[in-house]
């Protein structure tokens, strides 16, 4: 098993450090380091291109997070796709081949070693100077793929959070923590519970200075600005 997770792991880190907020915040004439609150995450780009470009901006916000979930769940999904269906071509090909051979559940630990290569990527990108993002929207779609119900869960929490608080930093930190707790109580296998659980604590640690914004208010806020009035 050792080879695949390595595999696994390198790939999702290259596929993780992808910097879409970067590319696309350029593509804009937009250096997003340099930005808001300097982070590469969809949120940054999203505030920070929308008071420039107005809905056009919004929708390149949208657009870096969808990249980024998508990279999350390809780099949890390839390894555990291609090396599960190596592993039955093998059977199929070799009569004499082990009927045991490797459990279901050690294959998702190829799922779980590419998510992790993979917010390491996003994180500490090595085509921008090991500087990211902060892992929430590639973590959710690595979970999309290893546990969908317990990841829904988490984005209904991430939901009703947000649309209470309009705080992005609070939704994503109690999704975070939500993610692991729903996994055990769905009685996920324990490689996703422990990944979900190192995951949160990642999250929290990442947001740790959005924290100390929360708690001394502040924190900057997702409101609605008003339409002008029609003279």
């Amino acid at each position: 098993m050792l080879l695949p997770l390595l595999i696994a792991g390198v790939v999702g880190y290259f596929l993780g450090a992808i910097p879409f907020g970067y590319v696309v915040a350029r593509a804009h004439g937009v250096n997003i380091f340099q930005e808001g609150s300097k982070n590469p995450g969809a949120t940054n780009v999203k505030r920070v291109l929308g008071e420039r470009f107005g809905a056009r901006g919004k929708r390149a916000g949208n657009l870096v997070f969808a990249l980024d979930v998508l990279k999350g769940a390809l780099a949890a999904g390839w390894g555990l796709l291609a090396f599960t269906r190596m592993t039955v071509s093998y059977r199929f090909y070799n009569s004499e081949a082990p009927g045991g051979g490797v459990a279901g559940e050690d294959w998702l630990l190829v799922g779980v070693a590419g998510l992790i290569g993979a917010l390491l990527g996003h994180s500490f990108s090595c085509f921008t100077k090991f500087k990211g993002g902060k892992g929430v929207a590639t973590g959710a779609g690595g979970f999309l793929v290893l546990a969908p119900v317990a990841t829904l869960i988490g984005g209904a929490v991430w939901i009703v959070t947000f649309y209470t608080s309009r705080y992005v930093s609070l939704a994503s930190i109690l999704a975070a923590v939500a993610l692991p707790i729903a996994a055990f109580f769905l009685g996920l296998p324990t490689a996703v519970t422990v990944i979900a659980a190192i995951v949160a604590v990642f999250v929290v640690i990442r947001h740790r200075a959005n924290i100390s914004r929360l708690l001394a208010g502040t924190e900057s806020k997702f409101v609605k600005k008003p339409k002008p009035a029609k003279s």
